[in-house]
Formats: structure tokens, C-alpha cells, sequence
């Protein structure tokens, strides 16, 4: 069995004028994984996943900057763009001393995370992304709104992507989408609701919709990044995304022929249905593609714990 403890701890810490809210659990000396959760929620969309690999990985969860516990200036002096999130997400692994780790990229997290893996290819071990788009393939037919505002930063634009803003589509559509209803718990879309609803909140999200189009740029990089540090990727998918369609989970192997794709049947918030699952494929990867650096950490298989 194993014998370290899986509660996680809640913590935060000051990247200059961001004060980082983030859960962490696992041995301090064992690999460590960082965990880059997207939109509309924050780092408890990883409440069920990180006690079933606490016993052998050390799991870091910040809340990016605009989301969830972690506490930001408001906009207007700060700059709501996925460059700046990605710069206080750095500095929040330096300040941790992450020096090696293995990337969890999950929608906003993924743009998040390879930026940073552009910057410092030499700390990323391994990266896992479910659900976290680095192709254009990865586009299902609902982006149009987005898209358009993409183009033209107009207010009637704006204010058309609105409704990807309301309770009813975080709930029903990028929730709900594809997921088994009856091991869809509640607690997550419910947070997200209340998260969305606290004031200035939908102008901030309103900001990064609109900041969005410069991940789409950045995916030739992306992928020029993958082709020329070859990381183990590991892709586990909820293929029934209404946002982020299966070609997306497969387009990672054009440019890493050995990436591992699993489909799951489930929707875009996979850990929310699947979080045994997804734990089981992270466990036998990252078992076979990072060296274990706790002499008491066990090897043993999760159905073995």
C-alpha cells in the first residue's frame, strides 16, 4: 500500500502583484506534475484526479489569474491575455523552484502550459493534455461567435460572445455535452456559475475570448516545439467535446509519431466522469517516461493499491 499521505493543501504565493492560489499533494520530493485546468473553471476541476496520484507524483494546481481563488488586479490594470498568464504561471514555478515537471494541459491550460514549455523545453518531462487543443483540426463548427470577434473587435461582437458566459452553457453545454448525467456531479458547473457571476468577471473572460486568436497563431510554434524537443505526450480526450473535437487528440502525432491517444466517452470536463480512468493512463505513462526520484515511492499498478 502506499504510505504517503493524499490530502491535498491549499496554498498561495505572491508573483508580484498576483497572489497565486494553488492545491498541492504528494511527496515534495517526488516528480512533480503542474496542472493547468481552462475556462470556465479553476483547479478543482482536479479534486477527484490529484488524491488517486498523490501517493507517487507531487500535483500542482494553480488557479490562473482571473479564475477561481487567485487574486489579480482588476482590468484595466492588468493585462487579462494568455501571454500574461503564461508570464505568471513562470514565475510561480520559479518561485516553487520547478525546475522539471510534467505538463497536465487542459483547454485555457494548454496554450498556458506550451507556452511555457517554449521558454524552458528543458524543465518539461512529459506532457498529458486532455482536451487541450494545439491544432487547428481541433475546432468543432461552434467557434463562430469567437471567430468572428476574432476578427473584429467590435462591441456588437463582443457582446455576441456573451452567452458562452451564461449558467445554462456552462452547465449544459460544456458540461453536460456528451457526459453520462448521472456521474455528473454538480459541484463543478456550480462553482463555475458562482465564479462567473462575481462582478467584472464576464468582462475579464470577454478579454481573453477576445485574446484567444493569439494561441491560434502561436499553434505552428507549438508544433515546431513538439517536433524539435519530441516530449512524451500522452493525449486522453473526451471525444464527445462540443468544443474540441477528436482530431484534435490525433493531430498530436503528426508531429510526435509515439504520442499516446486515448478517446474516452465522455465530454469536454473528462475528469469529471472519468477522473479513475484518466488516473490509470497518467499512472502506466509517466511510470514508463519519468524517472522515479523517491526510493520509497511503490511501482505497483492502481489496481494494486
Amino acid at each position: 500500500m502506499p504510505t504517503f499521505p493524499k490530502k491535498i493543501r491549499y496554498r498561495s504565493r505572491q508573483i508580484g502583484d498576483v497572489e497565486v492560489f494553488y492545491r498541492e499533494a504528494g511527496p515534495a520530493d517526488a516528480p512533480v506534475v503542474l496542472l493547468l485546468h481552462g475556462f470556465p473553471t479553476a483547479s478543482h476541476m482536479f479534486r477527484d484526479l490529484m488524491p488517486l496520484l498523490a501517493d507517487r507524483y507531487r500535483l500542482i494546481a494553480p488557479d490562473l489569474p482571473g479564475f477561481g481563488q487567485t487574486k489579480a488586479p482588476p482590468r484595466g490594470t492588468f493585462d487579462y491575455s494568455f501571454d500574461s498568464l503564461a508570464r505568471v504561471i513562470e514565475g510561480f514555478t520559479e518561485a516553487l523552484s520547478l525546475d522539471h515537471y510534467a505538463l497536465y494541459i487542459f483547454d485555457y491550460g494548454a496554450p498556458v502550459g506550451l507556452r511555457l514549455a517554449m521558454r524552458h523545453p528543458e524543465r518539461v518531462s512529459a506532457i498529458i493534455s486532455q482536451n487541450g487543443n494545439a491544432y487547428t483540426d481541433g475546432f468543432s463548427d461552434q467557434w463562430g461567435p469567437w471567430e468572428e470577434y476574432w476578427r473584429d473587435a467590435s462591441d456588437a461582437n463582443r457582446e455576441a460572445c456573451r452567452p458562452s458566459l451564461s449558467a445554462d452553457t456552462i452547465r449544459n453545454w460544456q458540461y453536460g455535452t456528451g457526459a453520462d448525467p448521472e456521474r455528473l456531479s454538480p459541484d463543478g458547473y456550480e462553482l463555475d456559475i458562482a465564479y462567473m457571476a462575481r462582478p467584472g468577471a464576464e468582462e475579464i473572460q470577454l478579454d481573453l475570448i477576445r485574446d484567444y486568436r493569439t494561441n491560434v497563431a502561436l499553434y505552428p510554434e507549438f508544433q515546431a516545439y513538439f517536433r524539435a524537443h519530441r516530449p512524451p505526450l500522452l493525449a486522453t480526450w473526451g471525444r464527445h467535446d462540443p468544443a474540441f473535437i477528436p482530431a484534435g487528440a490525433t493531430a498530436y502525432k503528426r508531429d510526435l509519431p509515439d504520442a499516446e491517444v486515448h478517446l474516452l466517452d465522455a465530454g469536454h470536463f473528462a475528469l469529471e466522469t472519468h477522473a479513475d480512468e484518466i488516473a490509470a493512463r497518467i499512472r502506466e505513462f509517466l511510470g514508463r517516461v519519468l524517472p522515479m526520484r523517491h526510493e520509497g515511492i511503490e511501482t505497483h499498478s492502481m489496481s494494486g493499491n
